[in-house]
């Protein structure tokens, strides 16, 4: 019945009341139930997505075209969480209503045309053909640096858009134009990336001749991050490539086909390669200044997204106010880490494992970061961050949400993020209790008959005298949730240790009534290890009988070495995985603000005791497994700590 009433009026009360308007015949529902049925939402997701269906009855509003069916509308609909059940009628009653309303409409043309009227009703507006998928290889794209001078953007940004180019994976029309405040000319920027640009063993055929070429299609230019003058001298140089190739394509490119010029979009990327503190200028600048005007614009920020709750909120709100929440994309390097990304594959492509994972059969899971090295003079940058905001409250904590999450719906990017952020809101605050911080000594050791002094972490310049900031963190965290209900998750994370890898590792339960518990005692329990980095490997530890006459058994591995059985195979580096995603629109790898909001929560309380000196961080020596508090607070709830071996 929603749209059969007359202009204005209103039909029933309170949240599922609707009002109908009619603008040049076509009837539009505007749904009240959005405007105040969305003040309970507790979502943040929720509330997107009732923000955009109201935007979308906006739009049909203020055109006086109804929404055609199948938009984004019913998707909406059955996006928006169960729990908002109001939100989810509203949403369905608009699409439903809307596709009643065209096809009334399709009706009165047709009975139009039979009658001999060539021409639709007076006063209506014509009906729009859907248009095709639109082929959008022609379309040119400009990436954006920003701070191509650093070291992050030659060593990782600029190298990884190298690789996609010699792989074909870039759109065949683009440029890379470096951003900065350095003085530099387009050749000298050249230079500067030539010998960082290098090709895998296994590309070099593909890679031959590809680097004057991509070079080629490199430029810079110079101003400050919070320069609107800057920007605008960057925003012409991008409208001079952007024309040029425009006014190719509208003269047919060689085709002789002008109007495949009249589709083409000149699309834009920029990547945030620069100091947190001026993320929120160089967003204004890059929206007032440089925003692309013939197709979309997106903003690729990398961390650390604020240093607790309250600076990633401030941090949040900064860039809504110039950038829509669709434009941002929330890079977090270790969740393009093919290991990583495998995590949703080994779960639900698996039968084998899918049942297992829960409470009722694993003991505990362990999160590991080990790194071999310390701070060697970038101390002064992780002295204001520390291990377990550089490493813990993202990396680690994004691993845990894709491990631990439940089911998505599909493997759209906004249902996978909608169940890691059930996940981080389920989480407890981490209590002071259940972390153990260190900081790394020097050490003097023999190696070959030769004395080798490593320096601890006060013996790093850049480090400001007696820095309590800790350079090892381990903490145990609980889900309360069905799944999950008390099995602790263990992580840990440093610098300076004595290995370096990156894994995780599930620990099952014990085989209750084991028929071999004379003999088992000492073999410990299955154990699922994800090997991240290095030589990735998934391997399953079992119990097996040991060939021979007697019955004795051991301890064995079901073993899967990516370095084996992938060895025809590539092995991309994170930054290519995620900025492909980028270009493509693909958004399942990056971090939503209401995801960024749960992770701040569960970290912040504890982190602001420890900066205020209330946990003085353990000494360990360089070199060594950590502090020995570590193992204290794994036997607290009956763990030990796996060895990688």
């Amino acid at each position: 019945s929603i749209g059969s009433h007359a202009p204005n009026e209103r039909k029933g009360t309170g949240p599922f009341s609707f009002r109908t308007e009619r603008h040049g015949g076509a009837m539009v529902t505007a749904k009240r139930v959005l405007a105040a049925g969305s003040r309970g939402i507790t979502s943040s997701s929720a509330g997107a997505k009732v923000a955009s269906l109201r935007a979308a009855a906006a739009r049909a509003r203020r055109t006086g075209f109804p929404l055609p069916p199948g938009t984004a509308v019913p998707v909406l609909a059955r996006g928006i969480p169960k729990g908002h059940q109001q939100q989810r009628v509203a949403a369905r009653a608009l699409a439903e209503g809307t596709a009643a309303e065209d096809m009334k409409r399709k009706a009165g043309s047709s009975s139009g045309a039979a009658s001999g009227s060539a021409s639709p009703p007076q006063g209506s507006p014509k009906l729009r053909k859907v248009a095709p998928a639109r082929d959008d290889k022609n379309d040119f794209l400009s990436i954006v640096v920003l701070g191509a001078s650093g070291d992050l953007a030659k060593r990782k940004v600029i190298p990884a858009l190298f690789a996609l180019y010699y792989q074909g994976m870039l759109p065949e029309n683009f440029v890379v134009m470096g951003y900065a405040r350095s003085e530099l000319s387009d050749q000298a920027f050249r230079d500067s990336l030539e010998a960082r640009l290098t090709c895998r063993i296994e590309d070099k055929e593909n890679c031959v001749g590809k680097m004057d070429a991509f070079l080629s299609k490199c430029f810079y230019c110079q101003g400050g991050y919070d320069s609107e003058s800057g920007f605008d001298r960057l925003n012409t140089k991008l409208c001079d490539h952007e024309t040029t190739y425009l006014d190719q394509m509208q003269q047919g490119g060689g085709s002789g086909d002008s109007s495949v010029g009249n589709s083409i979009n000149a699309n834009r990327i920029f990547y945030m390669s620069i100091p947190p503190s001026v993320f929120l200028p160089a967003a204004e600048c890059t929206s007032k200044k440089a925003s692309g005007t013939k197709g979309w614009t997106r903003v690729i920020v990398e961390k650390p997204f604020g240093r607790d709750a309250e600076t990633s909120a401030a941090l949040n709100a900064g860039l809504a106010k110039h950038l829509t929440e669709e434009q941002v994309y929330r890079i977090d390097h270790y969740l393009g880490k093919e290991l990583v990304e495998n995590l949703i594959v080994l779960r639900f492509a698996n039968l084998v494992f899918e049942p297992l994972w829960n409470r009722q059969y694993v003991e505990n899971v362990q999160i590991i970061f080990s790194e071999n090295f310390g701070t060697e003079g970038r101390g002064g940058y992780f002295d204001n961050y520390g291990i377990i905001r550089d490493i813990m409250q993202n990396h680690l904590l994004q691993v845990l949400a894709l491990f631990a999450m439940e089911p998505p719906v599909s493997l759209d990017a906004e249902d996978i993020r909608n169940e890691k952020v059930k996940v981080l809101r389920s989480m407890r605050t981490l209590d002071l209790e259940d972390v153990v911080v260190g900081q790394y000594t020097g050490r003097t050791t023999g190696e070959s008959g030769t004395m080798v002094t490593y320096p601890g972490y006060l013996d790093d310049e850049t480090v400001p005298e007696g820095s309590i900031v800790p350079t090892f963190a381990a903490a145990a965290l609980f889900i309360d949730n069905p799944r999950w209900e008390g099995v602790p998750f263990l992580m840990k994370a440093g610098k300076a240790l004595d290995k370096r890898h990156a894994e995780i590792r599930v620990q099952f339960k014990s085989i209750p009534g084991s028929l071999y518990k004379d003999k088992d005692g000492s073999l410990g329990n299955n154990e699922l290890v994800i090997r991240i980095q290095p030589e990735e490997a998934i391997t399953l530890k079992i119990s097996n009988k040991i060939p021979g006459l007697g019955m004795n058994l051991n301890n064995t591995k079901l073993n899967l070495q990516y370095k084996d059985d992938y060895s025809d195979f590539q092995f991309p580096d994170a930054y290519e995985r995620l900025i492909l995603d980028a270009v493509n629109g693909d958004k399942r790898l990056f971090i939503r603000s209401d995801e960024l909001e749960a992770a701040w929560d569960i970290f912040t309380p504890a982190l602001h005791q420890i900066d205020a000196g209330e946990l003085p961080p353990e000494l360990y020596p360089y070199g060594s497994r950590g502090p020995v508090g570590a193992h204290y607070l794994a036997s607290k709830y009956g763990v030990r700590w796996a060895s990688s071996k």
